[in-house]
C-alpha cells in the first residue's frame, strides 16, 4: 500500500484503546499507520466506520450492545471493507472457533511484534469474506442495510417476514421495508429458531404469527391458507408443500 495504514480501533475500554495507539506508535518505523477513528461499542463502531475509510479494523470481541464478530459481519458489507484483526482475551474454545474460520486475532495483552505481523498480514490479505465470519459466531442480532455511505441496522427481533425477490431479500418490520443481498436459504439456516418457512420465497417470524385464514374459496383449485401476522396488514400465502411443516413447527413452539 502507498502511505500509512489507516487503522480504526474498537474497544469498550479506553485504556485498551490507548495501549493499542501507543503500540502503533512503537512500530511506526516498521509499519506506518494513522488513526482513522475509534469507538467504544459495536453500534458506535458501525456509525463511525463508513466515514473513517479505514484500511484495518482492530476489533475487540466483547463489547456492550453487539459482539465484535457481529460488527465484523456488518462491516464486511462496506465498499471498500476494512481488513479485520480481532483482539480478544477469550478462552481456548473461542480461539478454536477463530482458527476454524481462519480469522486473525491478537491475544490481550497485545505485544508490539505480534501487532506488527498482524497488520502486515491484514494489509496483504484484505477484507475477510462474510462466509468465514459467519462460521465463527452465533446468529446476528441485527440485519445491516447499505444506505448512502452508512450502515443502517435493523434489529432481527423487529422483522416480521423475509421475502426473496430476484437477487434481493425484503426485510419487513412494522414500518417500511429494506432490501438486502443475502440468500434466503442461508438466512433460514442462521435464524431457524426465529423464522419459519411458509413458501419457497418467504420466511416469517414465529412470534408474529397470529393465525391462518382460508383464501380462494373452499372448493376452488386456488384455495390455500394465508398466515395472519401481527403488525402488518399483508396476508402471506402458505404453500401446500410447507403447510404441514408450518403447523408442526408452530405446534412444537407453543408446546415448548
Amino acid at each position: 500500500m502507498s502511505g500509512p495504514l489507516r487503522v480504526f480501533i474498537a474497544d469498550d475500554e479506553q485504556p485498551a484503546r490507548e495501549r493499542l495507539k501507543a503500540l502503533l506508535e512503537d512500530i511506526a518505523a516498521e509499519v506506518p499507520t494513522a488513526i482513522a477513528g475509534e469507538a467504544a461499542d459495536g453500534v458506535q463502531t458501525l456509525e463511525r466506520l463508513p466515514a473513517a475509510r479505514a484500511d484495518v479494523l482492530l476489533l475487540d470481541i466483547q463489547m456492550p450492545g453487539m459482539s465484535g464478530l457481529e460488527v465484523a459481519r456488518h462491516a464486511a458489507r462496506l465498499a471498500p471493507a476494512p481488513a479485520v484483526i480481532f483482539v480478544t482475551a477469550h478462552d481456548r474454545h473461542a480461539i478454536e472457533a477463530f482458527e476454524v474460520a481462519a480469522l486473525d486475532y491478537l491475544l490481550k495483552p497485545v505485544r508490539a511484534p505480534r501487532l506488527a505481523a498482524a497488520l502486515r498480514k491484514a494489509a496483504a490479505a484484505g477484507p475477510i469474506a462474510a462466509q468465514r465470519l459467519a462460521r465463527a459466531g452465533p446468529a446476528r442480532e441485527y440485519f445491516s442495510v447499505a444506505a448512502r455511505q452508512r450502515i443502517l441496522l435493523v434489529p432481527v427481533r423487529e422483522v416480521i417476514y423475509l421475502k426473496a425477490e430476484h437477487k434481493y431479500v425484503t426485510l419487513r418490520p412494522r414500518a417500511g421495508e429494506h432490501l438486502i443481498e443475502e440468500s434466503l436459504v442461508q438466512l433460514e439456516r442462521e435464524f431457524a429458531d426465529r423464522f419459519v418457512r411458509i413458501h419457497r420465497n418467504c420466511l416469517v417470524a414465529r412470534a408474529a404469527i397470529r393465525g391462518f385464514e382460508r383464501a380462494g374459496g373452499e372448493q376452488s383449485a386456488e384455495a390455500h391458507w394465508e398466515v395472519v401476522l401481527e403488525g402488518v396488514p399483508e396476508r402471506l400465502p402458505v404453500s401446500r408443500r410447507q403447510w404441514a411443516a408450518v403447523r408442526e413447527a408452530l405446534g412444537e413452539a407453543r408446546r415448548g
